[in-house]
């Protein structure tokens, strides 16, 4: 198995497709970079900007360049020694408009008849008729051309079928179409999350693996493509089993799964993967750069911003939210696993599934692996509800069973509960320091010590080494570098008070952790344009659902809400509020940026750099963290050269990550092992420093308590008696014992080599 030195994720689309993909490898060579990882390419909705709604397995969307498209792209990396590496999506396919995927057309032309009946996961016996939630308030429907017509949605028509009304015709279908709000509890097919145009299909079923996989395949067998990374495997029925079916298939390739790993869980050893994407290692980078100091009155500010004046435990929040969404928009997934569970009557049964996924401490277990798992969810929710312990009694040895079906299905919710419910709902709810809540953290992880990022990183090496690291991605909340600022909050707690006192006061809201979420956001993503900002605060108020919904915003809020976001660019209060706190940030923030730059790209595992992330990385969350990117301006920054300022332009970051990628792909000799270094002085805590091999990565921590306390002083790393040099600045030392001030003169960070 070949495994990369490095990564650099590209949206691949129609506005940027292989063939220009395949023009900045160059660039991407130049940079470092050892594999390119590129965004799903199978045929997609058309229009679809992330192709995670694959429409036709066996072609590659022509939108994207097509076969050609990945031809010229692979050509041009073997060209210059480099591997490509491919997003796969092997759980769903996009249904969104039934004509463009053959399988879903077919499966509604034919219902249970359907070859494609087997290929989608469907609970006939709940209903003959499988439920498509689309009806608005006009549910009038009409016949066009022998199909029937939804305001320009077309769907077919069974043969013999046609005559009389459109609704007698609709009424002989396979098919029933409803109303869309129906979704949340008479579903009758397995969706991707909450999402009804993204319909789960069965891997496990031998046919469908092979025919959804034939175009994948043909990438190894032809030597196009090195390695895959496959999405949401946690929704599978049998993920290790579809691991083994892909080694088969693939000649064992190097293989990576997005896989959020919960406190000190680990992916099952069993399992056919290098590793996972790398959220764990972004929570454990960000959390060395916070300031423990700031706690508790972050804590304080955390509750009264809210009207009780008592902001609720992290643990009970996520309860309630994943509860909500177990009772909401996912209640179709409880029912169907209810429905499993005879003799339990299915209420009492549906009651008692809802807790469990509740409490359920990880996204999922692998019967038999992780039956811990269900064991303590069923212990937290008998204490929470001591009403639900007989039917528990009953429920938990059925779905301690590998073999039950309802177990099987449990499985596959979890993660669907704790996703929607965490991820989309509690994470825009809890603000004590919005930097933590990340896809992969815990916020209630505050921060962790030098001792204890050593030994996370120790294990990484142990473990699993080809793992992937990264700080951004295209399912991050903010990007690396917000973040980055965000962090100096925690070095700044008693100002921020201050700061969003005020803020509240010149543009109130009314709902005050989301004020918090907003400003922080705010001032972490600044300067941003005015549209960027409208659209993430809509997303992150109907996402917490608070104050306004998707399903039922609320107007007066929305206006309150958007008015305090145009407040930043035309209140002048505001604007002088907010501009002197982002100056008291913006230079220790990016001190902070370059630091987890640096650690992210010489840890133990494989660093994935996410597009245009080599420059400062300001992005909120989706779409916007799928911008367009300027690579003629990093082209032009790279060839430059030279030692630039840390300033606004980001070059400093280029540097580093230039220098760091350089180092790791060309001298991959000196990255074989992990030793945290020591050092010696009043700011000794201030100084992340490890040493691969051969290569040694200092990098300051906290900046703005160290230049409170007078700077390093007297502060030292003790290296071994050997002459180094910082590959960033070019400046050579003596080796041994070494001060720090000096080290890091020019920029916040180091790296050595012997």
């Amino acid at each position: 198995m070949s495994v990369p030195v490095s990564t650099y994720r590209v949206q691949v689309r129609a506005s940027f497709d292989l063939f220009a993909t395949a023009a900045i490898v160059d660039y991407l060579h130049d940079l470092g970079v050892d594999w390119i990882y590129l965004s799903p390419l199978l045929q997609a909705e058309k229009g679809s900007d992330h192709g995670y709604d694959v429409t036709d397995h066996s072609r590659i969307d022509e939108s994207r360049g097509g076969a050609e498209g990945l031809a010229a792209l692979s050509a041009a990396a073997r060209a210059k020694g480099m591997g490509v590496l491919v997003d796969i999506v092997p759980n769903h396919m996009g249904v969104a408009t039934p004509a463009q995927n053959a399988w879903w057309w077919d499966l509604l032309l034919r219902g249970q008849e359907s070859r494609y009946a087997e290929a989608f996961d469907v609970d006939w016996s709940f209903s003959p008729k499988l439920r498509i939630p689309v009806l608005g308030d006009s549910p009038e429907l009409t016949v066009v051309d022998g199909q029937l017509d939804y305001f320009g949605l077309r769907f077919p028509v069974a043969e013999g079928t046609l005559g009389g009304t459109a609704e007698e015709v609709h009424s002989r279908q396979h098919y029933e179409l409803v109303d869309w709000r129906r979704a949340d509890a008479e579903l009758n097919y397995r969706r991707f999350f909450a999402v009804n145009s993204l319909a789960g299909i069965r891997v496990e079923v031998s046919w469908v693996f092979q025919e959804s996989h034939a175009e994948i395949v043909r990438w190894f067998d032809e030597g196009l493509v090195d390695g895959l990374r496959v999405d949401h495997p946690d929704g599978l029925l049998d993920p290790g089993r579809y691991l083994d079916d892909l080694a088969t298939a693939t000649g064992s390739a190097y293989v990576l799964v997005e896989k959020i790993l919960e406190g000190d869980e680990r992916m099952p050893a069993h399992w056919q993967a290098a590793g996972t994407t790398g959220y764990d290692a972004l929570g454990d980078i960000d959390r060395v750069l916070v300031d423990p100091r700031g706690r508790v009155r972050l804590d304080r500010l955390e509750s009264a911003l809210h009207d009780d004046e008592h902001a609720p435990r992290w643990a009970d929040l996520i309860h309630d939210t994943r509860r909500g969404i177990a009772d909401g928009i996912l209640r179709s997934e409880i029912l169907r696993i209810a429905r499993l569970v005879e003799p339990v009557e299915t209420t009492t049964a549906s009651d008692a599934i809802a807790e469990l996924t509740a409490c359920f401490p990880v996204y999922r277990s692998y019967l038999p692996y992780g039956v811990e798992h269900l064991d303590t969810a069923a212990s937290d929710a008998a204490r929470r509800r001591p009403d639900l312990i007989p039917t528990l009694d009953v429920l938990v040895p059925l779905l301690s069973d590998p073999a039950h079906p309802a177990a099987q299905r449990l499985q596959q919710t979890t993660g669907m509960v704790m996703a929607k419910g965490v991820e989309d709902t509690a994470f825009y709810r809890y603000s004590r320091l919005a930097s933590l809540t990340e896809v992969g953290g815990d916020p209630a992880e505050f921060s962790i010590t030098l001792e204890e990022f050593h030994a996370r990183q120790e294990t990484r090496h142990a473990v699993f080494p080809a793992s992937l690291t990264t700080l951004s991605t295209h399912d991050t909340k903010r990007g690396e570098d917000v973040r980055a600022r965000i962090d100096v909050l925690s070095e700044l707690p008693d100002e921020w008070r201050a700061t969003i006192g005020r803020l509240r006061e010149l543009a109130p809201l009314g709902d005050g952790p989301l004020e918090n979420l907003l400003w922080e956001s705010l001032v972490g993503a600044w300067p941003a344009s005015r549209e960027r900002l409208h659209a993430y605060a809509e997303k992150a108020a109907r996402e917490a659902g608070n104050s306004t919904g998707w399903a039922v915003p609320d107007d007066d809020f929305e206006r309150r809400m958007h008015a305090l976001i145009d407040s930043a660019f035309d209140d002048p209060a505001v604007a002088d509020v907010v501009g002197g706190i982002v100056a008291r940030v913006s230079g220790p923030g990016w001190s902070n940026s370059l630091a987890a730059k640096l650690i992210q790209l010489t840890a133990p595992g494989v660093p994935d750099v996410y597009q245009g992330s080599e420059l400062w990385e300001d992005s909120l969350v989706d779409p916007d963290n799928r911008r367009p990117v300027d690579f003629d301006l990093r082209r032009a920054l790279l060839a430059e050269g030279g030692q630039p300022a840390v300033d606004s332009t980001g070059a400093a970051k280029l540097l580093v990550t230039a220098r760091a990628l350089r180092l790791r792909r060309d001298h991959p000799e000196l990255f074989t092992r992990y030793t945290a270094l020591a050092a010696l002085g009043e700011a000794a805590d201030h100084l992340v420093a490890f040493d691969r091999g051969g290569a040694v990565t200092l990098a300051a921590r906290l900046p703005v308590g160290l230049a409170a306390e007078g700077g390093w002083r007297d502060t030292v790393v003790l290296l071994p008696q050997r002459p180094v040099v910082d590959v960033i600045t070019g400046r050579e030392f003596a080796g041994g014992e070494l001060l720090v001030s000096d080290l890091l003169r020019r920029y916040p960070v180091a790296l050595l080599k012997s």
